[in-house]
């Protein structure tokens, strides 16, 4: 596969991945359990996957890189899920989403990746476009949720710094592992908890699809395209979660959401256009 064919396929692996992350505010507010069981429940059906994508090992090594980056998604996904049950999930997901930041003030350090202005531009509009997207509902009651979701967002900025820096290698262990830690850090909250029907069926998506699935493609498609570009990418995300409450509640965005989103879309497929054309040339 060429170049150009790897990094096309890398861009449309990260729109299917923010597609699959944004389902999952919805889903944390109607499920009861809490953040460690639902932790711990799709981390265990996450860990099957990723274990089957990894061609069935029974030999595992990890790096201490990898083991940072581990610690950096369970972070990640415990303290989002924490946030969102704490605050609105506006307000969750617009803190987490403050990871570009994190992502160009150690990006150049880490990885050596050093923004463009293509990047800079395309990071502007999209903090106009989240502005405005959250404007109205954007409130700081329940602070402590607040809190989490920033820490959540530093977190997920660990975690994507180290699988990049690993893109010669295999950042899907990194996934690997720390599903086996969320696994084992919730599992004696999760037997606590009821299993009716419906939260089995949302612990079975959120573990085979909305991480599953989702941080296979992420993993694959990290090792084409730069932390803070994927990042940008994966901003479709809070745009696309409000949409899934408007089509299963009939919560409707209002004009300035609305816009918003035009100016994130817009920015995010801009960005992937010129990404691309500069690999062709």
């Amino acid at each position: 596969m060429s170049a150009s064919a790897s990094r096309r396929r890398a861009i449309f692996f990260l729109v299917l991945t923010a597609i699959l992350w944004s389902s999952s505010g919805l889903l944390f507010k109607i499920i009861s359990w809490q953040p460690l069981s639902i932790l711990s429940g799709r981390s265990i059906l996450s860990t099957i996957v990723f274990w089957v994508y990894l061609r069935c090992p029974t030999r595992f090594r990890w790096t201490g890189l990898q083991a940072v980056g581990a610690a950096g998604y369970v972070g990640t996904q415990l303290f989002f899920i924490m946030a969102t049950k704490l605050t609105t999930a506006a307000n969750a997901i617009f803190l987490q989403y403050t990871v570009p930041i994190y992502i160009v003030l150690f990006g150049y350090w880490f990885l050596n990746e050093r923004p463009d202005r293509a990047d800079w531009i395309t990071l502007a509009v999209i903090f106009t476009g989240l502005f405005l997207f959250f404007v109205d509902d954007m409130n700081f009651n329940g602070f402590s949720g607040n809190l989490l979701a920033i820490i959540s967002g530093m977190s997920m900025a660990v975690m994507m710094l180290c699988m990049r820096k690993q893109k010669d290698g295999t950042p899907a262990n990194t996934i690997l592992l720390g599903n086996l830690i969320g696994a084992v850090i919730g599992f004696p909250s999760m037997l606590q908890e009821s299993f009716s029907f419906q939260h089995i069926g949302i612990i079975a998506y959120l573990g085979i699809f909305q991480i599953g699935l989702s941080f296979v493609l992420y993993s694959i498609a990290i090792k084409q395209i730069q932390a803070l570009e994927s990042t940008l990418i994966l901003t479709l995300e809070p745009i696309l979660n409000p949409l899934w409450v408007f089509l299963v509640i009939g919560e409707t965005p209002g004009k300035l959401a609305l816009i918003g989103s035009l100016f994130v879309i817009g920015a995010v497929t801009a960005r992937a256009i010129v990404s691309t054309r500069t690999a062709l040339a």
